[in-house]
């Protein structure tokens, strides 16, 4: 009697209709209907591939949700910590322990270091780097945090602009920018 096995027993998925796990296939229903559903309804107002052009974005993420797995993780939750990450996600600063007496210190030595390396026929820039290093650390994190702020107006600007650019395609296929001309027009 011979019984095959999976050599790899992780990767192993059973197989409901269509080669299709149970979760792929309920997520697959679910966004042939959606998509169908607002291509039906969309249709009569902004035309076949209109209405294709709006189902695409929404049935696009309910269908990786079945199919999509990242390290174990579902399309859903990678999703959650990309934007956890990308949005709440708190900076990370530094604590000093030592006292001032300590940091005073540490500076007069690091000057005196400085000026001494530089007598005689050259002088030495590795005071010079260690300091550089210290600003450079600062002006990368201001940096990020720049960019951060950045990219969340970039993002609000982008979904602004997408729902105005879909909002107007309906009004002018629904005929309502002719109206309000014509409203306009008789004031």
């Amino acid at each position: 009697m011979v019984i095959e096995i999976n050599k790899d027993l992780d990767k192993y998925q059973e197989s409901v209709a269509m080669g299709l796990t149970a979760k792929q296939l309920v997520y697959s229903i679910i966004s042939v209907a959606v998509g169908g559903g607002l291509v039906f309804l969309l249709y009569p107002y902004i035309g076949l591939t209109g209405s294709a052009y709006v189902a695409i974005p929404v049935v696009a993420p309910i269908a990786l949700g079945g199919f999509y797995s990242y390290n174990g993780m579902s399309f859903y939750e990678v999703m959650r910590k990309k934007i956890y990450f990308m949005f709440c996600n708190r900076t990370l600063t530094y604590v000093s322990t030592e006292g001032e007496a300590q940091i005073r210190e540490y500076e007069l030595e690091k000057q005196n270091m400085g000026k001494k390396k530089k007598s005689g026929f050259g002088f030495s820039a590795k005071s010079d780097i260690n300091t550089e290093k210290e600003v450079s650390i600062a002006d990368k994190q201001a940096a990020f945090e720049e960019s951060k702020k950045k990219m969340k107006k970039m993002l609000i600007l982008s979904v602004t602009a997408i729902i105005c650019f879909v909002g107007i395609v309906v009004a002018y296929k629904m005929g309502y920018l002719d109206l309000i001309k014509q409203y306009l027009s008789n004031k």
